[in-house]
């Protein structure tokens, strides 16, 4: 059992039992809270598959955060007009919440 779940702006194809990582949830969220998502586009269940218009009307995802703040690879942006003598290099790392799927509800 599968489901394609929007989790803020991104869709994620996600799973019971396995982790997922999402843009950082913000400063209110805890190590071990559990979260819900209800936005799901799409849902699995063995072959059974009922696809929402835009969202599947009360199925949820509810998830576990690991780890609230994840920092990701680091992304390197640079700039550059030829024959200008104009380059600027700047770079950042994306933050990150790990979460853990523990249930997907279907209506």
């Amino acid at each position: 059992m599968y489901a394609i779940v929007e989790i803020k702006g991104q869709q994620f194809k996600v799973e019971e039992g396995k982790f997922v990582y999402v843009h950082h949830l913000g400063e209110e969220v805890k190590e071990g809270q559990e979260v819900t998502f209800d936005k799901v586009l799409l849902l699995d269940a063995d072959g059974d598959v009922k696809v929402g218009a835009p969202a599947v009307e009360g199925a949820k995802v509810k998830c576990e955060v690991l780890e609230p703040l994840v920092k990701g690879e680091k992304v390197i942006v640079f700039k550059k007009k030829r024959r200008k003598g104009y380059r600027r290099k700047n770079g950042h790392r994306q933050q990150f919440t790990k979460v853990l799927v523990k249930n997907i509800e279907k209506a």
